[in-house]
């Protein structure tokens, strides 16, 4: 077996660890095919099944198409599916021209050799707001450029904080957030929901916390790390969070403050059209790291990427395509249609003017970063896995945080 081979089988494996959080995408399939004879034609993949061919997705690939002078065949994957396909698309030499695809993925098809660097291929990414661009680098190379971005933030409801006698602007970092928590318990309402699950949406989740705190992935048992996950059992300890988080996605978790008890409710920009529809003023307020300001939050969304071709003449019509779907203009009428924040501050800045509401979301993507960022890569994955097992452990009281920690830094060793 080539050593190109083994990379991509070993990268197949990894994928399928990596469980994709970003905007919920209904199940749905496209015919991928094999690429057409016709030179003409260009694969596009995405992780949009739910676009159908009538849709603005699908008619903005077809203008980029038009412009560049050639046809578009568009598959729209579902997005835990996509990465294995593109894995074996590679080995099979049939790699689209076009992959749309989530930003943790890929550092994986990087490693395996899918992926041209955009030295390679010419994007221009001068204008992406670097820390979302670092979720698309690994060993000091560049696999494509963000389409858009979300992040995680907390909502409030408004009405339940006057209740409690709470003024957000008092809530700025862990100590003051807790005494809101106090104040909301004692007045009979909730506190706080997240999504605490087994998973990678609960890593998603934890993340702003662990960062908040100080901590690094690549040290899962440090004292930061440790004081993150207390202050979630903490919560748990006292009644300002509830025993559901153990269980609760971040669709459950949103059900719970939808229904207009709780206080806070961690979340992300994919909620904005739930939010409206609620029936309460509510307000947003990116996550507060322990001593104040704001902490980072993970990077939903994704990448433009080219995958390697056998032919190499495709790839300056591939650029074409992709410059054209990450111009100014047509980022902020995609990112519109996905609920996502723009990756550069010239397009944000157009999405503020025209929904003011968006402000609290364009200022959290600023200070988020990517879960694959530290040249993490691959490693990812596994660290990931230890994490959500960890803060289970914690949050059920199966472990202390610091020994549930401890476990987590000797597995991922």
């Amino acid at each position: 077996m080539h050593s190109s081979s083994r990379r991509l089988l070993a990268a197949m494996a990894v994928s399928t660890a990596v469980a994709l959080v970003g905007t919920a995408c209904s199940s749905g399939s496209g015919n991928s095919g094999a690429k057409g004879a016709d030179s003409g034609t260009y694969t596009v993949w995405d992780p949009y099944p739910q676009f159908t061919k009538d849709s603005a997705w699908t008619k903005l690939l077809d203008d980029c198409g038009t412009e560049a002078g050639v046809k578009i065949k568009r598959t729209g994957y579902d997005t835990s599916d996509l990465a294995n396909k593109t894995l074996l698309a590679a080995q099979q030499g049939n790699s689209p021209d076009i992959l749309v695809v989530d930003n943790p993925v890929v550092s994986t098809l990087a490693e395996a050799g899918v992926l041209t660097t955009t030295d390679d291929n010419k994007l221009d990414t001068s204008k992406v707001d670097p820390n979302l661009l670092a979720a698309g680098q690994s060993d000091g190379k560049t696999y494509g450029t963000p389409i858009g971005a979300n992040t995680l933030a907390l909502y409030y409801n408004k009405s339940v904080l006057k209740e409690a006698g709470v003024d957000i602007a008092s809530v700025k970092d862990w100590p003051s957030l807790t005494a809101a928590l106090e104040k909301v318990k004692k007045a009979g309402k909730k506190g706080i929901t997240f999504s605490a699950i087994g998973t990678e949406e609960g890593s998603f989740q934890f993340l702003p916390w662990f960062w908040g705190a100080g901590a690094e992935l690549t040290r899962l048992d440090s004292e930061q790390a440790v004081s993150a996950l207390s202050l979630w059992k903490g919560w748990l300890d006292k009644g300002y969070a509830p025993n559901s988080v153990l269980n609760n996605t971040q669709t459950t978790s949103w059900q719970e403050f939808a229904g207009g008890d709780y206080a806070f409710a961690e979340n992300g920009t994919w909620q904005l059209a739930n939010a409206e529809k609620a029936g309460f003023d509510y307000g947003v307020l990116p996550v507060p790291a322990v001593s104040g300001g704001s902490a980072a939050a993970p990077t939903g969304g994704e990448f433009v990427t080219l995958p390697v071709q056998d032919d190499t003449g495709r790839y300056t019509t591939s650029q074409k395509l992709a410059a054209c779907l990450t111009s100014t203009q047509n980022l902020y009428d995609t990112d519109t249609t996905l609920s996502y924040v723009a990756p550069t501050t010239e397009v944000q800045d157009k999405q503020v003017a025209a929904n003011a509401a968006l402000k609290p979301w364009v200022d959290a993507v600023k200070q988020a970063k990517g879960r694959t960022s530290d040249n993490l890569g691959t490693k990812y994955p596994k660290i990931s896995e230890q994490l959500w097992k960890a803060v289970q452990s914690a949050l059920s009281g199966s472990k202390s945080p610091k020994d549930a920690l401890t476990s987590a830094q000797a597995a991922v060793k």
